[in-house]
């Protein structure tokens, strides 16, 4: 049997994965990467620890973590989810672990291990990986495609295009007859400049609730001051499901922060409950809620209370004015950050002309589309890597199912 030729388009999550489930006794196939190194977000996810995937077993639930795709993955997912990957994983000696918060990763705490275990099951294949390939352009031939790169001409009965989500990769997708949704940026934090979080970065708040009044949206969850201004998970989420608002609005907007994650209402009780206890503390010691003493003395200073006044010394004004700045603190975002290396866009080929049941294009025969070329992204916490993995299984599955 002469073995059909696929050539992959670039050498990350998704391209890799896919090469890594194609049965090598049909295919020939060459990963052509730009880079010099493959797998290279792989490597430096979540901090070098490579956040594999989240532990989320249930497609519906897990969809609802991608602002842009939750629809269409919701079949994929339903043929390859969070479970599947971990047993692909557990089947080639890697241990993972579930941590408290539903991230999966090596037990190792390294991200070579999950390299290692792709390039080794590609190598195993016999199948080409070539660096530093960039490629120039792709031309249809009759039922092949001729691909151009810096290097080499190849031919192809198929093409597997995970080339993420650059915009030269895209122009090149829509030369070829594909529609694209441009890109902004997803994942980011927000730039402020407020007395309130001045030379506190570092300072984390588990349970911050943020609003974004001129869009009605808000996010709570684990919150970080930073150099620049905000992070954290509640940051991020925001961040990701209103990307194309948020770019609309030049990254020029307000937000309403609340420290705390409980009402007015309730920090006034808590207060209250405790100067009751306490009537001889002075309100700079005084641990009334879950917040740093930097922090802390912050909020005071802001709130022109002195530091050494007796908690029972203090008026209803000032009260108010303390749960005001922890539990409904207005300040101005003026920009963004983004992490260069982990860096995720919203944007990329329409949704519309891909089937997801094998994530073939629809415009173009025997041509194939995952990760981050595609309109899909997630929140942070592994999502955006299950997708790219769910989508190349997809892929392999399909063309290893072809009869020849």
């Amino acid at each position: 049997m002469t073995k059909r030729k696929i050539i992959i388009i670039g050498g990350g999550a998704a391209g890799f994965f896919c090469a890594a489930n194609l049965d090598e006794t049909k295919f020939d196939v060459i990963i052509l990467e730009q880079n010099s190194d493959v797998l290279q977000k792989v490597k430096i996810s979540g901090g070098g620890r490579c956040n594999v995937s989240h532990g989320c077993f249930d497609p519906k639930e897990l969809v609802q973590f991608y602002p842009r795709g939750n629809k269409e993955l919701l079949s994929v997912f339903h043929k390859f989810q969070p479970g599947d990957m971990m047993e692909w994983l557990d089947q080639r000696k890697v241990s993972l672990q579930i941590e408290a918060d539903n991230r999966i990763f090596p037990e190792s705490n390294s991200s070579q291990t999950i390299i290692n275990s792709f390039v080794s099951e590609v190598e195993n294949k016999t199948f080409e990986v070539k660096t530093k390939s960039v490629v120039l352009d792709i031309q249809r031939d009759e039922d092949q495609y001729i691909i151009m790169s810096n290097t080499e001409t190849y031919r192809a009965d198929f093409v597997v295009y995970t080339t993420g989500s650059s915009p030269k990769s895209l122009n090149l997708i829509q030369k070829l007859g594909h529609s694209i949704v441009s890109l902004v940026p997803s994942l980011f934090t927000f730039n402020i400049k407020n007395e309130t979080l001045k030379d506190l970065m570092g300072t984390s708040f588990p349970s911050a609730e943020v609003f974004i009044p001129q869009l009605k949206m808000d996010e709570s969850g684990p919150m970080l001051i930073t150099h620049w201004g905000l992070s954290g998970p509640a940051i991020l989420k925001l961040s990701a499901w209103k990307a194309r608002e948020l770019a609309e609005l030049k990254y020029q907007f307000q937000i309403v922060i609340n420290f705390l994650g409980i009402d007015v209402e309730r920090a006034v009780e808590l207060f209250v409950n405790f100067r009751k206890d306490n009537p001889k503390k002075t309100i700079g010691k005084a641990k009334i809620f879950d917040v740093t003493n930097r922090f802390w003395h912050r909020i005071l200073w802001l709130s022109k209370v002195d530091l050494d006044k007796n908690i029972s010394n203090i008026s209803t004004v000032e009260l108010h004015r303390i749960v005001g700045f922890l539990c409904s603190n207005k300040m101005q975002v003026s920009g963004k950050s983004t992490y260069k290396d982990e860096f995720v866009t919203a944007g990329g080929v329409k949704l519309k002309e891909i089937d997801f049941k094998t994530m073939q294009s629809k415009i173009l025969p025997n041509f194939y589309l995952a990760g981050e070329v595609l309109n899909i992204d997630a929140v942070t916490g592994g999502f955006n890597f299950q997708a790219c993995w769910s989508e190349a299984w997809l892929i392999a599955e399909d063309l290893n199912s072809k009869m020849f």
